[in-house]
């Protein structure tokens, strides 16, 4: 059946309800997506850098990632059920709280720092490529590399650099811009794939050294001195760390939420985050602690315990197993930027100019915006403390979160007109004051300050992973007061 072209410039086909016959997702493919949130290498380095190198102790670490798991999970299930349940994105849905225009201007914040941080990972991803492109230069002809063309650099890049970002981005765009289907099919073939290969590490570490992997582990298992007053701090500090880490993704989960059958899926699989982030964490030391252990067996002289992928892979000296690793480096952080970046930063984009924009389209400006920031990234913009601004910009993701929330379940007590949404009509429901609701602007923007102060005031810095927190609080709170 072909769709007749909407009059009004609020429609786009790929953000409006899903057909109920396609709502077709169940727990597996949540627990992919978490499982692509939690594989990604800044994942593995923060969770093996907390169970290793900090002297907090393994059994406190493992309480905090827990309550920190549990409290993505009750918040992601707030967010995630108005979506589920009308199929519609978070940009759309965010209509219902901040009216039909501001919700497309308030959600840009998501988008912006969804674009950047796109481009940025992209730029490591395609050092993995490159890499891997090296790899197989030198192992055709040892002396190619050492052609002249291969030493001339500009903007930080030789030629194989420039090719590796430029095929990144290509296959990106292909990939992701085919659909939702065929992105379902990536996220689920990417997280089983990354799985796969950590327990084929794994195998191969604890048959070689299984002995003395279990001593070094049973060393710093330790049950002793627990619940004491100087582990307050340290729980609360890894609670936020692990919270802050998985944040981003709590704001936009709507994005994969409208496609799953029903409410109890949608509990069963952001439950799963717990499993991935014990099962991820267990990966993780196994082969942090068991690549220690064959380094000390080699005779391998390292300055300190080495907890990020690349830098234990690069101490081996084996071209295979780098060439095998990076292969699983790189599904892990190309399906980590589809989920975390591409996804949310597309349905931005379709909500702000619905009747210009399609899937092609929309991935070809990210792409384009992507290619700017990798390829000033490691010449400007790591060097100018930019991430500081994109953080401030963050800082608007837990007060949208606290308004939408309060309005759906409190304020609207989960009754929304659907027609309205997408409806310019002055007298729509979501109309309010020319497109804009005041008080849910006002709303965010209390709790925007008290978010942002964490980061911005010297002497608040301390709480600055509770800094989604606290402006979902400020924001809920005021909005609450305000429409009451």
């Amino acid at each position: 059946m072909i769709q007749e072209k909407d009059k009004t410039n609020l429609i786009n086909w790929n953000i409006v309800s899903i057909n109920p016959k396609e709502k077709n997702w169940n727990w597996l493919d949540l627990f992919c997506v978490w499982a692509n949130s939690t594989q990604s290498i800044i994942g593995f380095s923060l969770i093996a850098s907390l169970y290793i190198l900090y002297d907090i102790g393994f059994v406190l670490v493992f309480c905090s990632s827990l309550v920190a798991a549990l409290l993505v999970y009750f918040l992601a299930n707030f967010i995630s059920m108005p979506s589920q349940k009308h199929g519609l994105p978070f940009p759309v849905i965010l209509r219902i709280s901040t009216g039909i225009t501001g919700a497309k201007y308030i959600s840009l914040f998501r988008g912006l720092v969804g674009i950047f941080m796109f481009g940025v990972q992209t730029y490591f991803i395609s050092k993995s490529i490159g890499y891997l492109i090296r790899i197989l230069i030198y192992n055709i002809e040892p002396n190619f590399l050492d052609q002249d063309y291969f030493l001339l650099f500009f903007m930080g890049m030789n030629l194989i650099d420039w090719f590796s970002l430029v095929l990144t981005l290509l296959f990106q765009y292909i990939i992701f811009s085919s659909g939702s289907k065929n992105n379902r099919n990536f996220i689920k073939f990417s997280a089983l794939f990354v799985y796969f290969g950590l327990t084929f590490f794994s195998v191969i570490i604890i048959s070689e050294n299984y002995l003395a992997l279990k001593q070094v582990l049973k060393e710093i298992i330790i049950f002793e001195n627990i619940f004491t007053k100087q582990n307050i701090n340290p729980f609360f500090s890894v609670t936020g760390t692990i919270f802050a880490y998985f944040s981003i993704m709590i704001l936009s989960f709507g994005d994969f939420s409208r496609y799953v059958k029903n409410d109890s899926e949608i509990i069963k699989g952001n439950l799963s985050l717990i499993i991935n982030l014990l099962l991820f964490s267990l990966f993780a030391l196994i082969i942090v602690l068991g690549s220690q252990i064959i380094f000390e067996n080699r005779n391998i002289q390292i300055e300190r315990i080495l907890t990020n992928p690349a830098d234990i892979i690069g101490k081996f000296n084996n071209s295979y197993l780098t060439a095998t690793a990076l292969i699983f480096i790189l599904f892990a952080s190309l399906s980590t930027n589809l989920i975390a970046n591409y996804i949310p930063t597309q349905n931005v984009l379709l909500n702000f100019l619905p009747k210009n924009l399609n899937l092609n389209s929309s991935g070809f400006i990210i792409v384009l915006v992507g290619l700017v920031v990798g390829i000033f990234w490691e010449s400007i913009l790591s060097k100018i403390g930019i991430l500081s601004i994109v953080d401030t910009i963050a800082a608007f993701f837990g007060p949208l979160f606290g308004v939408m929330v309060i309005d759906y379940y409190i304020v609207k007590k989960k009754l929304i007109v659907n027609k309205d949404i997408f409806s310019p009509d002055t007298e729509g429901n979501y109309y309010y004051s020319s497109g804009w609701h005041i008080k849910a602007f006002y709303s965010i923007l209390i709790g925007f300050i008290f978010a942002a102060s964490t980061i911005w005031n010297p002497n608040l810095n301390f709480i600055q992973t509770y800094s989604w927190l606290i402006g979902a609080f400020m924001s809920s709170l005021t909005y609450y007061l305000l429409t009451n």
